[in-house]
C-alpha cells in the first residue's frame, strides 16, 4: 500500500487522530462524531440532520473497513487507537434522537447509551468482533449502535 493512502487510511481510523487520546480513545472517537453532530443539527432542520447523519454512517462504514483493516495490520488486533468504528456507532444511535425541546439531553443519552453497548457488549455485540480484519471492528460498534437507538425510540415513547 503507499504511503498517501496508508497515511489517510491513518486518519480515518484514528478519528482525526482522537484515537491518539491518552485516556480512553473510544470515548474521545465518540465525543467527536457527537461534538459533528451538535455543530450540524444545532442548524439543519430534523430532515436534513437525519439525512445528514445517515451519509455519515454509510460514509464511514465504507471507508473505516479498509482503514481500520489497513490499521489492524500496521498496529495489531483491534488496536485502541482506531476509533473510528465509535464514530459511526454514536452517529448510529444519534439517528433516534426526538427534535423536541430536550434534543440536546436526547444526544447526549444517545451517546452514553452507545459507550455502555459498546464498552460492556451485551447481547451478541462482542461476538461481532469474530468477523475478519476491519469488519470485527466495525462490527461490534455497529451493532452496539443499534440497540442505542431502539433503547433511545424506547424511553422517547415511554416518556
Amino acid at each position: 500500500m503507499n504511503r498517501n493512502k496508508t497515511r489517510f487510511y491513518q486518519i480515518i481510523a484514528t478519528g482525526f487522530g482522537t484515537g491518539f487520546s491518552p485516556v480512553a480513545p473510544g470515548t474521545a472517537g465518540a465525543l467527536l462524531a457527537w461534538l459533528v453532530w451538535i455543530g450540524y443539527a444545532f442548524f439543519l432542520s430534523p430532515i436534513w440532520c437525519l439525512a445528514v447523519t445517515a451519509v455519515l454512517v454509510v460514509a464511514f462504514t465504507i471507508v473505516g473497513v479498509p482503514a481500520s483493516t489497513a490499521c489492524e495490520r500496521l498496529w495489531g488486533p483491534d488496536p485502541s487507537r482506531v476509533v473510528v468504528d465509535e464514530m459511526v456507532g454514536t452517529w448510529i444511535a444519534l439517528l433516534a434522537v426526538r427534535y423536541d425541546s430536550c434534543w440536546l439531553l436526547w444526544s447526549l443519552a444517545a451517546l452514553i447509551a452507545f459507550r455502555v453497548f459498546d464498552i460492556f457488549k451485551p447481547f451478541g455485540i462482542r461476538r461481532m468482533e469474530s468477523l475478519p480484519e476491519g469488519w470485527g471492528i466495525m462490527a461490534d460498534d455497529i451493532l452496539a449502535g443499534v440497540y442505542s437507538a431502539c433503547l433511545l425510540l424506547l424511553l422517547q415513547c415511554l416518556l
